[in-house]
């Protein structure tokens, strides 16, 4: 995938969340592979509205998530930090794209199991929207502790991920979803959310 391709797909994406009230101002981050051997993706810009992105509006990172040139887009943005924990969910997860959002239903449902770990929840027919089982799959989301150094927050990432459950909650923050690829990143973002606000109106009966 070419830098210009990348950057209207990202943009396109980072619109839709934004619009939804997903990526309110800056916040969130989105990125998609660019290839493997060495790692190579593309992720939204940091400090730009996620609701106005442009094809000009990503950057290009490396392996651990560091800036690497490329001839394209001699002036491309630097990657934001979270780049680091990007890295690290596509070396562990072989996923093609892995979008971070900023629900208030996901930090909610991070604070509210944060001692557990986990969010857990089966019985649901949306579930088959991430792989999983509509009856007798109890899925697990894990919940992992926010931090500043992205060194950090990837080494609990890598200890607390589930390879079944393509997605974990920053407490605090917000989403990590993942798929194959763009199409299905987004909708795992979808189906995520919309298992977490089912949870907080149910409680909420």
């Amino acid at each position: 995938m070419r830098h210009r391709e990348a950057g209207e797909i990202l943009a396109r994406e980072a619109k839709r969340f934004a619009d939804r009230g997903w990526m309110l101002g800056t916040a969130g981050n989105l990125s998609v592979l660019s290839g493997t051997s060495p790692l190579r993706f593309f992720i939204t810009a940091s400090g730009r509205d996620k609701g106005e992105l442009t094809s000009d509006d990503v950057a290009f990172a490396g392996d651990h998530g560091e800036p690497v040139a490329d001839p394209e887009r001699p002036n491309a943005p630097k990657p934001s930090a979270e780049a680091g924990l990007h890295a690290r969910i596509y070396h562990l997860t072989g996923a093609g794209a892995i979008f971070h959002v900023h629900t208030v239903s996901a930090v909610v449902m991070g604070e509210r199991h944060f001692d557990e770990g986990a969010v857990e929840v089966e019985g649901l027919e949306m579930l088959k929207g991430i792989g999983r089982g509509p009856e007798g799959d109890r899925v697990r989301i894990p919940i992992i502790a926010n931090h500043q150094d992205m060194a950090v927050l990837s080494e609990r990432f890598a200890k607390n991920f589930h390879a079944n459950t393509p997605g974990v909650i920053v407490g605090s923050h917000g989403l990590y979803a993942w798929g194959k690829d763009v199409l299905q990143a987004r909708h795992h973002v979808e189906i995520f959310e919309w298992v977490f606000q089912y949870l907080v109106q149910a409680r909420a009966k």
